[in-house]
């Protein structure tokens, strides 16, 4: 099913709420991730993912759903937010985030769970799901980002640029322009190197760039915490570090090729029409691999996942997968 018609009037966030659980897991590695509980413990499990990568988990991404009916459990994913050590890239893969999962999965007690991303979160939700099918009851996700070339060209070289030419100025300058023609590897150049004070400038130019081009708003609404060093270095290191590597897939549209793996499990997409950062090309291209699922075109937003129409799709997900 596609374009479901949006209810009126647009559904809000549930009211605030505090952890009723939280802590540090160890892992295999040199990390040790943060993870909380909220809601209801004997709810329904959703598993909360956050974006990036090298993004963080935030009090608002907690209240897309009933904290009666769910028990919503959120980490920080290696090197990001709490957990520890903060902006580290060692054994930082897509694979070892899928692993930290399942060792969450399994410290909780939890057998299944809806699985609930956005942007980078979507991409690891379905590289879960994909692998471990078993395990997710649904899929909730937002700003379907599939981490192709094309996908990064667009936003990292060419193509958003001519959107957010103001913004794009910005992003560009830290780099010289004889290295412009790869910006993508410049920026990991100046974000892996010795040099912190270029390390610290070039991670605000980055996250900057995204701040400014998540929402319809333009960059007038940037999230304050885009321009912040501590969240901008392991935004951007991280970031950076997955995108030159192509997130760690075996091959080019990994998640389109096996999507075979998951089309059986009860999917919600709600995507900006008028998402920069990911464009909606990418979630149609997933609704003409995976018809099943449904697909919520919100026509008067970007990408973030604050946006009045962004909530409305995202708290209607989360009921309509409490029904499950």
């Amino acid at each position: 099913m596609a374009f479901p018609v949006t209810e009126t009037p647009r559904r809000e966030l549930y009211p605030e709420l505090e952890p009723f659980a939280s802590g540090w897991m160890q892992t295999e590695s040199v990390h040790e991730i943060y993870y909380e509980e909220c809601g209801n413990p004997q709810g329904k499990p959703v598993l909360v993912l956050h974006g990036g990568p090298g993004g963080a988990v935030n009090p608002g991404m907690r209240r897309y759903f009933d904290p009666a009916v769910y028990r919503i459990v959120m980490f920080d994913q290696r090197g990001c937010g709490k957990s520890r050590p903060n902006a580290s890239l060692e054994d930082n893969t897509t694979w070892t985030l899928i692993e930290d999962i399942e060792r969450l999965r399994e410290r909780c007690g939890i057998d299944k769970w809806t699985v609930f991303g956005g942007s980078w979160g979507s991409t690891l939700s379905m590289a879960y799901a994909i692998t471990h099918p078993e395990r997710v009851d649904a899929l909730i996700l937002r700003g379907i980002f599939l981490l192709t070339k094309k996908e990064l060209h667009w936003f990292y070289q060419d193509g958003a640029s001519m959107i957010f030419p103001d913004a794009w100025e910005r992003f560009v300058a830290p780099i010289p322009e004889d290295e412009r023609h790869d910006l993508m590897g410049a920026y990991y150049k100046r974000l892996t190197g010795d040099d912190k004070a270029e390390r610290e400038r070039c991670a605000i130019a980055w996250s900057s760039w995204e701040g400014e081009t998540v929402s319809v708003e333009g960059p007038a609404a940037r999230p304050d915490k885009f321009a912040e060093p501590e969240f901008a270095v392991a935004f951007a290191r991280i970031e950076c570090w997955y995108f030159v590597n192509g997130g760690f897939f075996p091959e080019e549209g990994w998640l389109l090729k096996n999507i075979g793996r998951i089309r059986h499990i009860p999917t919600w997409i709600a995507q900006g029409r008028f998402d920069v950062v990911t464009p909606i090309a990418s979630a149609w291209a997933l609704h003409r691999a995976f018809p099943e699922a449904t697909l919520d075109v919100v026509p008067d937003a970007g990408h973030a996942s604050t946006e009045p129409g962004i909530v409305d799709s995202l708290v209607r997900g989360a009921d309509w997968a409490a029904k499950l």
